[in-house]
This record gives structure tokens, sequence and C-alpha cells, in this order.
């Protein structure tokens, strides 16, 4: 059996992996608050002393930097060591991932139903492959054609620098760059960048926006629901709500469209983290594409890219299963 896991600052997940089924079918699984856990290796335990089998190898995708086999965990006071996890379970074979390097290694095995596809496109096999995913961050990684299968590989790529396409993002830029310095797409991007979105909204473009929407969004603790729950009220949506969600699609596809020309992705380009499958019919309507292509001479060639979003929340337990059967 294989063991594997989609480690993140909330919950953790684990599964078990037989050969013959592969990685897309779990042969068991279960869900742990993390922060009820003074570690990994003890959610481990709790797992296996549940379900006894032995383990030929494990793999854990991590919500963090993975370097020199060490993890920390963003938002827990974890570190996760790979010669201490070998030591403690006897697995000659464990595998430390970024949850973005999990993502992409799952890439080649989903299937249909996994998936939504914004854009038919052309695909050229076998072309290098874009992952991007907006969540809390917003991760990036890519695949390229290796000979016998798909390689995936980590990068930071949503920490470069915001680029702005239109008056409203260099607005949007100086409006954060005199708050934070150096604004990077994770900060117009993600989980976290939206409620930045909503802030240049509400104080330079709405004059403070609705003040019972801008009242329950600055006692939230996580705004980023509310501020789409606002936009896409049927009644009476909050017109700075709707204008950060419309420029949030606009973004996520001009940057999906600089990956997409950094790695030559003939291949495709997959949409992964949280976000996405939660505004779909966003993601549907004309402004992505047209900001995914929108780079001049290279239009021509980014249309004919495949996209689609990542539906499956276990995508990153497959991709973490995959690195170990291969």
């Amino acid at each position: 059996m294989i063991l594997a896991g989609d480690i993140g600052g909330t919950k953790t997940n684990l599964a078990l992996f037989a050969h013959e089924t592969g990685p897309h079918q779990p042969h068991v699984e279960a869900t742990f608050v993390s922060r009820h856990y003074a570690s990994l290796e003890a959610i481990i335990r709790e797992f296996l002393a549940a379900n006894p089998v032995n383990i030929e190898g494990a793999a854990f995708g991590v919500a963090g930097p993975v370097v020199s086999g060490r993890a920390t965990i963003t938002n827990l006071p974890w570190v996760i060591d790979v010669e201490t996890l070998r030591t403690e379970f006897s697995v000659a074979r464990v595998t430390l991932l970024n949850d973005l390097e999990a993502i992409a290694n799952a890439v080649p095995i989903l299937e249909a139903d996994d998936v939504a596809v914004l854009n038919a496109g052309t695909p050229i096999a076998p072309g290098a492959i874009a992952v991007i995913a907006p969540g809390t961050g917003l991760g990036e990684a890519f695949l390229v054609w290796e000979g016998t299968r798909y390689e995936a590989h980590p990068s930071e790529g949503g920490h470069t620098s915001f680029a702005p396409t239109s008056d409203t993002e260099l607005a949007l830029l100086t409006y954060l760059m005199e708050r934070h310095g150096h604004v990077s797409y994770e900060r117009v991007c993600s989980g976290i960048g939206i409620p930045n979105i909503y802030a240049y909204f509400r104080d330079a473009v709405y004059n403070g926006g609705n003040p019972a929407i801008a009242a329950q969004i600055a006692a939230a603790a996580d705004p980023t629901p509310l501020i789409f729950g606002a936009a896409l009220d049927p009644t009476q949506p909050c017109p700075a709500c709707s204008a950060t969600l419309e420029q949030f699609v606009r973004i996520l596809g001009a940057e999906s469209g600089n990956l997409a020309l950094k790695v030559l992705a003939t291949g495709g380009i997959y949409i992964g983290g949280g976000i996405p499958p939660r505004i779909l019919a966003a993601l549907r309507n004309p402004a992505f594409l047209a900001a995914f292509c929108n780079k001049g001479r290279f239009g021509d060639l980014l249309i004919q890219m495949p996209i689609s979003v990542i539906l499956n929340p276990k995508t990153a337990l497959f991709g973490a299963a995959s690195a170990v059967m291969k």
C-alpha cells in the first residue's frame, strides 16, 4: 500500500492507495483537523492504528516550501522531515512535495469529471502543461515531457511582480504600492489578494461602498466568501464586490496567459485551487479568455491552448500518490 497526504494549515487528508487500482482510487481515506495535533507523525499514527497495513512508500503534498527533505507548514508550528518519517514508520521511500507540485503530478491522471473546460483549444502532444492555483495564496507549477512521462516542476511564480494591463489595474497597483511596496500577483490573485482588490474599489471608486457589507467584510476572518457572495447576490449585488470579482477574473486570465507563454503550454493550462470552482460561471464569461489571449501577436497561439478548471478537491492527494507510484 501507498500512504499519501495533502497537508494544510487547516486540515490534513490521508489516504491509502493500492498499485493495482492506481493513484486515482483511494482504498481508504480520512480527514483530520491539523491544529488538533502536535505533528504530522501523530496524525499518521492515529490513521495507521485504524488502518493497519504495511506501507511500501509515502508522499505528502505540503502547503509550504520544501527544502532538502524538510518542510514547514504555513499557519502550523510543524516541521516535517523525510528522515524522521522514514525512521518512525519504517518506510524506505518518503517524498515531500510542494502542494502545487502535488497538484501538477495529478494532472496526467485527471478524468473528464475532474475538470471543467473553459477553452477546448487544440492540444499538442507532448507539449508542456501549466498549472496555476489561486487558493489562500497563488501557486504555479508546470509539467514537461521527459520521454516516457510528464514530470512536474514547482515554481514561485505567484510572487512575481504584478503587471497592469488597463488604467484600472494601474490605479490598483498604485493604491497597493502605497500600502505594501512590492505588489506580487499573489497580492491581487488569491484568497489574500481579493480583499486588496475590494479595498481599492471601496476606497477609490465607490466612496466607502455599501456600509453594511463593508462592516461585515471588515469583521470577517476570511472576507473572500462574503465579497463573492455580495458580488453574486441576484437581488442586490454590491457594486464594489461585483467590480472585485470582475477584476479578479481578468487578472487571473492575464497571469494564466503569462504562465502559458513562459512554459509554452501547448499541452494545456489547468487552473486549480479552492477559488475557481466557486466562481466557475464568472470564469466562463468572455473577460477571462480575452485577458488570457491579450498578448499582442501571440494571441493566436494562446487561443489554441486548452484551459480547464480542476474541480476535484482530492487532486493534490492523487498527485502525492502518483509521485510514489511512478
